[in-house]
Formats: C-alpha cells, sequence, structure tokens
C-alpha cells in the first residue's frame, strides 16, 4: 500500500479525468511517487521537487509525452543522482541500458583532506595508504592538490577504490577549492592542536556552502601529545553534515586504526554507493582507471565504449557526464574546445593551474601574464600540445580572463594589487545597494571581475580600475563601484550616471547567478533611504530589501528611517533601486509552491492545510483582476464629492453656527472612508492597511489628531 496522502491520490484522479498536461506536486512531503501518475498519459511537464524520494521507479518512463520532470530538493539515490537531475530523458536511458546489460555497482567515492598549512593532512593522507609511513622531519608543504588511490576491501570479495584529494593549506589555494570541492563526497578537516590556528567555523561552512552539505570528520592531530578542546555542542548543533570529532597523533599513531575505521565507515554511507549501474559502464571505469596517460582524445574514449558495448552516442555522453559530476574523469561535454579532450588524472589539471597562480612573475606582475608566459611555466613533456585547453579550463572556472584589446594577455583577479586606485567619484545622486552575508565565500568577487571584465572602465592615466577587492564598471554613460569588505561579510555597490537601474541591474543579475553557484548561501540586500537625510548620503540608513517587501505585501506603505524618525514610501524605496517588473519578477521567485497545478479543463489546484481542494476553470486567458468599482472608480469619487459640497453649501444657510463643524468633519471624512473601502474592495488594500490609512485621515483634524496623538503616548508611557 502506497503511502500517499488522500488528497493527492484526489487530485491525481481529477487530473486524469481532465487529461491534464501539467502536474505540480512539489512540497508534499512525499516519500515514493504515486504508482497512479502513470495513467496521466497527457502529461508533459511534472514537478516533484522538494519532497523526500529516494527512488524513482521505471513506471514513470511510461509517460510518453513527458518533456520536464523536475526533481530538485529530493535525497534521490536510484537512478544516481548526477542521472537524475538531468532530467527525463536521461532516466529512460539509464533504465534502458539496465534492462539490455543488466545492472552492476560501482563502489567508489572520494575523500577530500582540507585544513591550514602544516595540520598535517598529507601525513593523514599517506598514513591511511600505510601506517608504516615514517614522518619527515621537514616533510614538504602541498603545493596546489595531490591526488592518491586507495582501495580496502569491502563485503562480497569487492574492493573500495577511495580518491584521496589532499588539499594545500595556502590562502590563495582558498579562493580555488569551489572547483575542486565535490559533492557526494567524504571530507576530513585536520586540525593542528599545537597551533591552534584552525578556524573550524571557516572550513564547517566552505564545506557546507560547496559540497551540498557532504559529511565530514574533524580529526585533531595532537602534535607532541598537545590536548586541545573545541565546542563540539556548538559545532554540531550549527553544522548538521557534522559526524565526529577524533583525536589522534599521527607522528606516533596513538588511535590511528580507529581514525580509518570510520573514514572507511562514514565513505560507505554515502548516497550514491551500491546504486546500481549498467555493466558496461563500469567495465569502461576500469579500463579508464587502468590507463596511465593523463588524458585521451574524445575519440579514444568512444572507441573504449563501443569496444565495452556501449553503442549508443547518448550513453557514451551519459556515462562520461557522470564520470565527471562525480569527478573521477573531466569531460566537459558544452564547451568547443574542451569537448574533444577527456581527462584521466583530475591532479594533472590541479597542477598546471597552480603552477600559474605559483609562479613569482605572474605574482609580481598581479596576476597579469601572456601566452608566452605560460610556455614557459607549463614546460614539461606533460602539457606538450596542450596548452590551449589548459588555458581554456581557467577561463571556464573563472580563475582568468583575457584582457580587451590585448590579445593573449590575461589576469587572474586573485593575484591583483591590494592598493584601491584613484579613480575619483561623483557622489551625488548615487544609488548605492549593500549584500550581507551570514558567511562569505572566499572568490566571489574574483569571480564576479571575471564575468563582468568588458565593462571594466580606466582611471585618468589609462589603467584599469580593478584591484583584488573590488573594481569599477561602466556602460552607457554609467559607472558601478563593487567592492568586497571580506572582514565584514559584506559587498558594496554604488551606481553613478545616466542609466543606473539598467547597469544596477545587470550587476545584481551577475552577483544572484554567482550566489546560486553555492549550496545554502545566506544572505540579504540592503536598499538605501531615500528620506531628506539620507537621499544623497554615503552611509544612509538601509533596510532589508525582504522587509520592505514585507510592508508591501501586507499593506504597510510608510516605514520608518532610524536616522531622521521620519516616515519613508516603502513603494518609493524600492522604485528607487529597481524597475517594477524586475520586483514583481523577484517576488514570483519567493511564492510558497505548497501547491499543485496541472492543465486541461481546470488549470489550477491549490491544496489547502487540512487538504481541501480549490480548482479553477481553464479560461484560455491571463486573468486580469477586475477592478470592482462602480462607475469606473473616479467617477463615484466625483459626484460623492460634489454631492457633500452641494449639501453642505445648502445647510450652512439654515442651521447654527455650532452645527457647522460637524459638517465640515463629515464633509472632509467621507470621501477618505469611500476612498479608502474602494481600495479594499480593489484589493490594493490589505485589512490592517485600511484602519490605517482611516487612522489618518482623523489623525490630520486638529481636535481628533490631538486627542490621537495624547492615546499614543500614553500606552507608550504605560508600557515603559
Amino acid at each position: 500500500m502506497q503511502n500517499v496522502p488522500e488528497y493527492v491520490q484526489k487530485a491525481i484522479k481529477e487530473a486524469e479525468e481532465n487529461g491534464s498536461k501539467k502536474l505540480d506536486l512539489s512540497r508534499n512531503q512525499l516519500t515514493e511517487i504515486p504508482e497512479s501518475i502513470t495513467k496521466l498519459t497527457n502529461l508533459t511537464e511534472l514537478d516533484l521537487s522538494y519532497n523526500k524520494l529516494t527512488e524513482i521507479p521505471e513506471s514513470i518512463t511510461k509517460l510518453t509525452n513527458l518533456t520536464e520532470l523536475y526533481l530538485s530538493g529530493n535525497p534521490i539515490k536510484t537512478p544516481p543522482l548526477e542521472i537524475a537531475n538531468k532530467g527525463i530523458d536521461a532516466i529512460r536511458d539509464y533504465f534502458r541500458q539496465i534492462k539490455e546489460e543488466g545492472e552492476e555497482y560501482l563502489y567508489e567515492a572520494k575523500l577530500l583532506i582540507v585544513g591550514e598549512g602544516g595540520a598535517g593532512k598529507t601525513t593523514l593522507a599517506k598514513k591511511i595508504m600505510n601506517p608504516g609511513y615514517e614522518l619527515k622531519e621537514n616533510e614538504g608543504t602541498t603545493w596546489g592538490i595531490d591526488v592518491i588511490q586507495w582501495d580496502f576491501p569491502i563485503a562480497n570479495e569487492n574492493k573500495f577504490r577511495v580518491n584521496i584529494w589532499d588539499f594545500g593549506g595556502q590562502q590563495i589555494y582558498h579562493a580555488t577549492h569551489q572547483f575542486f570541492l565535490t559533492k557526494r563526497s567524504l571530507y576530513v578537516l585536520v586540525a593542528d592542536t599545537r597551533k591552534e590556528d584552525t578556524d573550524f567555523f571557516y572550513w564547517l561552512n566552505v564545506v557546507e556552502l560547496l559540497s551540498d552539505n557532504s559529511p565530514i570528520l574533524i580529526i585533531k592531530n595532537e602534535k607532541q601529545d598537545r590536548y586541545r578542546e573545541i565546542n563540539e555542542r556548538q559545532l554540531r548543533g550549527r553544522f548538521t553534515n557534522l559526524k565526529e570529532v577524533l583525536a589522534t597523533n599521527l607522528a606516533k599513531n596513538r588511535d590511528l586504526d580507529e581514525v580509518i575505521k570510520e573514514i572507511e565507515y562514514q565513505i560507505q554511507r554515502l548516497p550514491h554507493i551500491g546504486s546500481p549501474l549498467p555493466k558496461t559502464w563500469t567495465k569502461v571505469r576500469e579500463e579508464l582507471e587502468k590507463d596511465d596517460r593523463n588524458y585521451i582524445s574524445q575519440d579514444e574514449y568512444l572507441k573504449i565504449c563501443q569496444k565495452n558495448g556501449i553503442t549508443q552516442m547518448n550513453d557514451k555522453n551519459q556515462l562520461s557526464g557522470y564520470l565527471h559530476d562525480l569527478g573521477v574523469c573531466l569531460h566537459f561535454q558544452d564547451d568547443p574546445v574542451l569537448r574533444k579532450t577527456v581527462i584521466l588524472k583530475s591532479e594533472w589539471v590541479t597542477d598546471a593551474v597552480y603552477k600559474v597562480l605559483d609562479n613569482r612573475k605572474v605574482i609580481r606582475d598581479f596576476g597579469r601574464f601572456s601566452k608566452n608566459d605560460l610556455a614557459d611555466i607549463w614546460n614539461e613533456p606533460r602539457y606538450e600540445g596542450m596548452y590551449d585547453e589548459l588555458l581554456q579550463l581557467m577561463i571556464k572556472f573563472r580563475l582568468c580572463y583575457e584582457i580587451p584589446g590585448s590579445k593573449g594577455k590575461y589576469i587572474a583577479p586573485q593575484l591583483l594589487t591590494l592598493n584601491q586606485p584613484n579613480y575619483g567619484w561623483v557622489e551625488n545622486e548615487n544609488i548605492i545597494i549593500r549584500y550581507t552575508y551570514d558567511f562569505m565565500p572566499k572568490g566571489m568577487i574574483s569571480l564576479f571581475i571575471v564575468t563582468m571584465h568588458e565593462y571594466i572602465t580606466s582611471d585618468g592615466d589609462g589603467n584599469d580600475c580593478l584591484w583584488k577587492s573590488g573594481v569599477v564598471l561602466e556602460k552607457d554613460n554609467t559607472k558601478a563601484e563593487v567592492i568586497e569588505f571580506y572582514e565584514k561579510s559584506e559587498i558594496r555597490i554604488r551606481v553613478v550616471g545616466k542609466n543606473k537601474k539598467e547597469l544596477l541591474r545587470d550587476v545584481t543579475n551577475e552577483l544572484e547567478k554567482i550566489h546560486k553557484s553555492y549550496n545554502r548561501l545566506k544572505y540579504e540586500s540592503l536598499v538605501p533611504c531615500n528620506c531628506e537625510k539620507c537621499k544623497n548620503s554615503q552611509s544612509p540608513f538601509f533596510y532589508e530589501y525582504s522587509t520592505l517587501r514585507d510592508y508591501r505585501d501586507t499593506g504597510d506603505y510608510e516605514i520608518q528611517c532610524q536616522k531622521s524618525r521620519k516616515m519613508v514610501n516603502v513603494l518609493g524605496l524600492i522604485d528607487d533601486v529597481m524597475d517594477r517588473k524586475q520586483d514583481e519578477d523577484e517576488k514570483d521567485k519567493d511564492i510558497d509552491k505548497g501547491r499543485y497545478v496541472f492543465e486541461g479543463d481546470i488549470d489550477t489546484v491549490v491544496i489547502a492545510e487540512k487538504g481541501d481542494i480549490k480548482m479553477k476553470k481553464k479560461t484560455g486567458k491571463k486573468e486580469v483582476p477586475k477592478i470592482r468599482s462602480p462607475w469606473f472608480s473616479g467617477l463615484f469619487y466625483l459626484l460623492a464629492a460634489l454631492s457633500v459640497a452641494v449639501v453642505f453649501a445648502v445647510i450652512s444657510k439654515n442651521v447654527s453656527w455650532y452645527v457647522l463643524p460637524i459638517i465640515v468633519f463629515v464633509t472632509i471624512v467621507i470621501p477618505v472612508i469611500i476612498g479608502a473601502f474602494q481600495l479594499k474592495n480593489d484589493k490594493n488594500l490589505s485589512e490592517k492597511g485600511l484602519i490605517k490609512l482611516i487612522g489618518m485621515a482623523f489623525g490630520q483634524l486638529p481636535l481628533l489628531g490631538r486627542l490621537a496623538n495624547l492615546g499614543k503616548k500614553n500606552k507608550i508611557s504605560s508600557m515603559e
């Protein structure tokens, strides 16, 4: 019996009866896909994202018209997540190959060892391979990344293959870790207890963001038996992926067995381990593994696939894509230069990259180098004939860019000067935006500089306006200054010129793309106040953009500036920094998807909290909110106001003077109340906003306004 909520089954039945083409079952806590979905033969789009699905059944392939399948946010094990994420066609190919060739299992994973320089990462890697390894007194520091292989026996006479990645601890490498810290891997953070220089929160945040919360172990290397206590409870409370904290003395092998056992245990529990794969895949993988070369051509790879029974081109590409996602090999199928090569040894690439970043001449020239420099840097037989591919890899990883107008010359932004150039800045009529981060990963500004390098402007002396933590861009007579303040976990943007909103939109769009490249990145965008005190200030009061949108959505159209204490219009604040369409697009991204939608005679089905289902008939046109006002709103109010005025004029001649204030009061208040209720009726004003607007109208009256303010003061003083 399937464990599927009754309201979901009911909705699927409705979708079947109406011949629906689209069905949205996202965010419904589903642990399995209802078998009844296979009856929806008209479906072209199915959204199952953000449920709790671990398995996609083969029966899903019966939906022959299905072209779009959304599965993000599910802990999928079968098919392997790398395949499931590529959509329904990849899933169909996977099940077809399993059916044709039979299945086998690939027991292989990555172990990534990170930490500060000199903590003992390389020693741990070698001790895992050989516990009898003798430490050298002045063992060299790892430069870049070392990759070694380790096998250990598991059940059924199989061997588990572990690719150990030993990361250099130098600061220069931290910004490039994002290209090599992969998902579905086990991480080990090695800490030197003698130095006490390990920033646990930094490293745990890095692994959480870059590896999508992969499991991590902390290994305390107690050199000279130096004990160090860490706040394990606090770390576990913040980082759910922290599995164990273990202590050892690598020089003496103390408790080394326990460390290795825990590594073996945790790495076998990774989600992709034991997932069934087509038999031909493991054959190809084994042949590639035995190849001692650093890389082979795509044609050679295709021949290996053909020899081992993989005949269809789609299947060959699917396998290389799967191995690429796992980090077993590198094959960039979407790049016209790189797709011609399948890289078998990842360390060959990392060594080449770090040879450039570590080169003294490149460092001395603040990250600038030429193709002639690369010929000297890569002057080894293993790189011969591959300069173009390696350079393209660096560009693809956004580690460098070609300087516009200087063919063959490049810049690696992370090696730029620390000194901010003197470019001058017009400080009037600026738009200022800030991004603040709970944790800011290193290298964000470098990625941004590479992406936006075509718009980098120059100072009065013709020098590019860029430095290690910032850049100035220019487009359409408008300039944008973007600066990273790493110590404050903040990026600040200033824009000045003719087309401020347009350039600001380009800048923020690129930053949002960078944000999305990280997992679980928490940040807030801050919008400046536009009151008289803040309007032209370089240090205005800032509002959280999410707060402004909350105010707008609940009908609260004013918010207080904490510098001037003045009330400021919320819509004006939003309009200052972005177009309404851009704001609506942002709003649409945040709409709660706790519903499902299908198309047919019925257009939308919404699941309420108690499982109630509401349905909207399909109209064929985009529904436009109707104005519910009599006489098209404005005419009604004009006549109402004129009528009141006429009545007042007539009555004033026939009544006593002390009645006149009452008539004046009614004359002023009635149009306001009518207008407020009309806004409420048109759904342009919330219940709370209606009360607030009427209160403000009363507050403007001489006597009542004074009484209302006195009441507020009394209430505040009583609270105090």
